[in-house]
């Protein structure tokens, strides 16, 4: 089978142009932060004119929010590639969790950068977008095919524990980040106790009388 050639830099759309330019940027985010030096580094990195890399990348929360997606892609390959399709739920999700940190302790200074931008009140609608993303994405690892009230439920309770493990997990200086880990663990542990008291309420109201239907009948009475 013949290869489809990768396109050079110059010949990509900007689309395109967001994977390699952001790889370029994360070297320069350390010292430069999340801007358009870093910006113009990457550009000539990969030799692109800068005010083009400045139409791929116009605000600092556009490059942060790439490179968000690329981690949450490439958490998703590795999973896929480390055969856990067969573990249970907590498990997965666990190592999915774990999958994401791993990738990103080589840039953990970049990570640190992007939160306090995406801090900032101007970007909180952003902060969230993204850290739905990465809840989605993990529960997509984890083979949640839900598309009730429980597919938003999971993602909003999942998203505030990667929250809570990611700001722990800056903190953490402990060797192989284990402390993190064992806080990741506890935290997983309320995910499963809150998704079994769900499960049992769902249960043990799934006979009762509706309110919706009962207005429903006042509204519009059996002949």
């Amino acid at each position: 089978m013949t290869e489809i050639a990768t396109p050079a830099p110059l010949e990509m759309t900007l689309d395109e142009l967001r994977q390699p330019l952001i790889e370029a940027l994360l070297p320069s985010v350390p010292f430069d932060g999340w801007s358009d030096t870093a910006l113009a580094t990457a550009a000539q990195a990969i030799g692109i004119p800068h005010d083009r890399a400045r139409l791929v990348f116009p605000r600092d929360t556009d490059m942060i929010a790439a490179y968000i997606e690329k981690a949450d892609d490439d958490m998703l390959r590795t999973f896929e590639s480390r055969g856990l399709a067969e573990r249970k739920v907590r498990e997965k999700i666990t190592e999915a969790i774990r999958i994401r940190l791993e990738h990103a302790a080589p840039h953990k200074e970049a990570v640190r950068r992007a939160l306090a931008i995406l801090a900032k009140p101007q970007n909180a609608s952003r902060s969230m977008r993204t850290l739905w993303s990465t809840a989605d994405a993990i529960w997509r690892a984890a083979g949640d095919t839900a598309t009730d009230y429980n597919h938003y439920t999971k993602r909003m309770t999942l998203g505030g524990v990667y929250g809570a493990v990611l700001m722990y997990w800056l903190q953490d200086e402990s060797e192989d980040h284990i402390e993190t880990l064992a806080f990741l663990d506890r935290r997983i542990d309320n995910i499963m106790q809150f998704e079994t008291a769900k499960s049992r309420l769902g249960e043990a109201t799934r006979d009762r009388p509706r309110l919706s239907r009962f207005l429903g009948r006042l509204r519009y009475p059996p002949n």
